[in-house]
């Protein structure tokens, strides 16, 4: 513990909110890693401002993999009441912005390093430290081409995303996505000869809401997750100019989150179908009419089945009984899309503490986590 502590004080005073670099994070992580043993390959991001890390330990052979990221949240406008790039230990709790997502999860695992370089490694350890996972799982998706031929086929793999230590093996895939609308321009004194663009977003929205309603409804069902269907959800919708001027365009960026049950193929066909309806009804006014959709990020869901070894052997080095499914999402889709059984499994409560002001971990779960890896070295050393 003392020496995990150590190194996530070292991690917090990093202010690595996802528009910064992560270049002096992955440095020192990269020396802790280089310094005892581990071969690294550095990552980099194509404009270089940013990089993943890889890195291994121990003979050839598949053995587990550790993954983390290196981003955090902003804090802009959350009441802070201690300063969040420096590590605050009051009592059992420890503060500061990733504590618990994610940075105490990767404060573990580079302390897990310095210990393996002295065991006697039976199977490889591997580690993938990733940047940009908290505006869309961007990073890993860069990474990913580079980092497969890497990582080869391990036999299991750990996403410490928090989770209380409870082993998590599902969450929804996520679209992100844009509509633009496009109108007729014109003096708002004449506004019927027009076709408004906002007319055409609002009533996509409207159609929006009944493919949510129906999922709701009739569509399938996960009673593990606290909203337990599809959803789609409507964030921004901008257009027009100025008042008297009737709008030729306008913008809805949405997206669905959807369970493994709903193709996600499916789901933007009756995206596309619905934009296909609206833009119909408004082209017996005026033939140029139309709501182009465009995805511009993804990330796939998690769906380990019941009978995965990896299961069971997370339940025994996280020393519970149980499975749970979470809400947000995590980088664990594309290990799993890989071939690679993998699971999500680390310390601190996401909907207690994550991304909220005086982010916190405590001591406890910091503990159980350093336990897990002690598991996961001796696991490694058999």
């Amino acid at each position: 513990m003392t020496r995990t502590l150590e190194i996530l004080d070292r991690l917090i005073a990093f202010d690595t909110v996802s528009r910064n670099s992560n270049l002096e994070l992955a440095g020192y992580a990269a020396d802790i890693l280089e310094r005892h043993g581990f071969a690294v390959t550095r990552i980099p991001s194509a404009d270089g401002g940013k990089t993943g890390l890889y890195a291994e330990i121990g003979p050839t052979g598949d053995g587990i993999m550790l993954s983390a990221h290196t981003d955090v949240v902003p804090v802009d406008g959350q009441d802070w009441t201690r300063d969040p790039f420096r590590l605050t230990r009051e009592g059992d709790r420890l503060f500061g912005r990733g504590t618990t997502d994610m940075k105490g999860y990767l404060a573990s695992i580079l302390s897990l390093a310095e210990r393996a370089a002295r065991a006697d490694l039976r199977e490889p350890l591997k580690m993938v430290l990733s940047y940009d996972e908290e505006i869309g799982c961007v990073g890993i998706q860069e990474m990913l081409d580079r980092v497969a031929p890497l990582i080869g086929q391990p036999r299991a793999c750990f996403v410490g995303e928090p989770t209380e230590m409870q082993v998590a093996v599902g969450h929804k895939g996520k679209a992100a996505l844009r509509a633009t609308c496009f109108g007729q321009s014109g003096h708002s004194a004449l506004a019927p000869n027009f076709v408004n663009a906002l007319h055409l977003a609002t009533d996509f929205v409207t159609e929006l809401r009944g493919l949510q309603r129906r999922f709701a409804e009739q569509g399938h069902r996960d009673p593990a997750y606290s909203v337990p269907y599809t959803t789609l959800h409507v964030g921004l919708l901008t257009g027009g100019t100025a008042l008297n001027i009737v709008p030729d365009r306008a913008e809805i960026t949405f997206e669905y989150r959807h369970l493994a049950a709903d193709p996600a193929a499916d789901i933007l066909r009756a995206i596309h179908a619905a934009a296909e309806r609206v833009s119909e009804t408004y082209r017996r006014d005026w033939n140029g009419a139309r709501i182009e959709i465009e995805q511009y990020n993804a990330y796939p869901g998690l769906d380990v089945p019941d009978s995965d070894c990896v299961i069971g052997l997370a339940q025994k080095l996280a020393r519970t009984n149980d499975t749970t499914k979470v809400a947000f999402g995590t980088e664990a889709g594309f290990f799993s899309e890989l071939g690679i059984p993998t699971v999500v499994c680390g310390p601190g409560s996401m909907e207690g503490q994550g991304h909220k002001p005086d982010e916190y971990l405590t001591l406890s779960q910091l503990r159980a986590c350093d336990e897990m890896m002690d598991r996961i070295l001796e696991d490694l050393s058999h």
